[in-house]
């Protein structure tokens, strides 16, 4: 019970439990607290880490390194660096722990997240004295110590030594030094290492696939991402929606659209169901691109699987009512409204734009009496919007209109409103002056009735 509820973060009935254990006679390991510290630990609760750990002995049991382990690493993840060192320097004349290898591994972890890597190499000198043989985990740790500042002599180095040990580096170690030298734009000695991985029989893990695949994004080098995911989903590996949106923007900023939708339906076959993040980009681009039904198509075959978010039902109304298409995005903010998304400022924005850029700036209007009447308030966009509208249709009079709608209203004109109005005032002197004094009068009339 007490698994799952540390599990769960019911930390208070944890702790209720706890004190019901103690006042009886039931037995227990310390499995049960190293979970309730590790879990402390993930919650970002490291004080009730450390106290848990102190009290395992009121339970009449014994604490382990195990269990000292457990507490270094809830220290790590909080970067609380330099008490995993004093409890480190403590441990055997306070808590009567023998520190082992995995021990001395999370110290050094905690120098190099420090960025004081040269600790980290006193650590490992001071291993032998006390008897332990370093691993490759330990050399790894430093690497990534060397990785983290930049110094990617120094990572190469570590590297090397690892080899001349006779040890067999893993896919963390050559994912780490990769991402050093792609971090640095050395994407070529980036592709050698994970080439010499390879040859070495060591296989990419998903930490691997995403640093490279993300790195030849970056460069702008479309086919050798695609190339490396089509491999990741071989492998039975998922990529993150973060990988697959930045595939899917460098495909269509080079204009293979028709490409990333391929990519997209191929996530589809190898049961990995692009989210809304991945189908929104796509659809982002397509609407981009003119192709606003491809675009729906894409939308219909997702709707199948999963509930658009109001990120998806936005992008694609904006995508329809910059191409006109008012009616469709009034079938679609429909559909939004009755599925239970609740359209924001820019659902708003996007409709009126799209009256706006038909030159039916009033019914723009109209949906800005309903954004205000809804509670949804506009922005500075919006307003501008509407009034470009407006003066580009030659409707300068009702400028004035969707002023007293906003004064109207108990969120009143405020600065953003005055910024853009005067703005275009002064654009255009002439027709603004009237209007403007229009509104002055109107609000003189209200203060002298009220």
């Amino acid at each position: 019970m007490i698994h799952k509820l540390a599990r769960a973060r019911a930390f208070e009935s944890v702790e209720s439990l706890l004190t019901q254990l103690r006042q009886s006679s039931i037995k227990c390991g310390e499995n049960l607290f190293i979970t309730v510290i590790r879990n402390y630990g993930i919650a970002s609760k490291p004080k009730q880490a450390l106290i848990t750990f102190l009290r395992i002995k009121d339970f009449g049991v014994a604490t382990s390194v195990r269990s000292f382990n457990t507490l270094l690493n809830a220290f790590i993840q909080n970067k609380k660096y330099d008490l995993v060192h004093t409890l480190f320097k403590n441990c055997r004349k306070k808590f009567s722990i023998i520190p082992n290898v995995f021990t001395c591994n999370i110290l050094l972890k905690a120098f190099c997240k420090n960025d004081d890597v040269e600790g980290a190499i006193r650590v490992v000198d001071e291993m032998h004295a006390m008897g332990m043989v370093p691993n490759v985990v330990t050399y790894t740790t430093i690497l990534g110590g060397y990785v983290s500042r930049g110094d990617m002599v120094g990572a190469q180095k570590v590297f090397d030594e690892i080899l001349d040990r006779g040890w067999l580096p893993d896919a963390t170690t050559y994912t780490i030094l990769m991402d050093g030298f792609c971090n640095q734009g050395k994407l070529i000695k980036a592709v050698k290492v994970m080439d010499e991985m390879e040859e070495n029989g060591v296989h990419p893990n998903d930490v691997t696939y995403g640093v490279m695949i993300e790195a030849f994004c970056k460069e702008k080098k479309s086919g050798e991402a695609v190339n490396l995911l089509n491999d990741m989903l071989e492998n039975k590996y998922i990529p993150s929606s973060v990988l697959c949106c930045k595939l899917i923007d460098v495909l269509c900023e080079e204009g293979k659209v028709e490409e990333a939708f391929v990519f997209w339906k191929k996530l589809l076959t190898k049961n990995v169901t692009p989210d809304n993040v991945i189908s929104s980009t796509l659809i982002h681009w397509l609407c981009k691109k003119g192709k606003i039904w491809e675009a729906r198509k894409l939308f219909e075959e997702f709707e199948r699987g999963s509930i658009p978010s109001e990120l998806t039902y936005n992008t694609l109304i904006a995508g329809m009512c910059e191409r006109g298409e008012l009616c469709e995005a009034g079938r679609l903010w429909d559909d939004m409204v009755e599925k239970g998304c609740v359209p924001n400022a820019f659902t708003y924005n996007m409709l009126i734009k799209g009256f706006c850029k038909v030159g039916n700036a009033i019914e723009g209007i109209r949906v800005l009496e309903e954004m205000m009447d809804k509670g949804c308030l506009p922005n500075k966009s919006t307003h501008s919007i509407l009034i470009e509208g407006l003066t580009e249709s030659g409707s300068q009079e009702n400028i004035s209109r969707i002023l007293f709608i906003a004064a109207s209203h108990k969120q009143g004109i405020d600065t953003d409103y005055w910024e853009v109005f005067l703005r275009k005032l002064v654009a255009n002197l002439s027709k603004g002056e009237a209007i403007f004094n229009r509104v002055l009068l109107e609000d003189t009339n209200e203060a002298l009735n009220s």
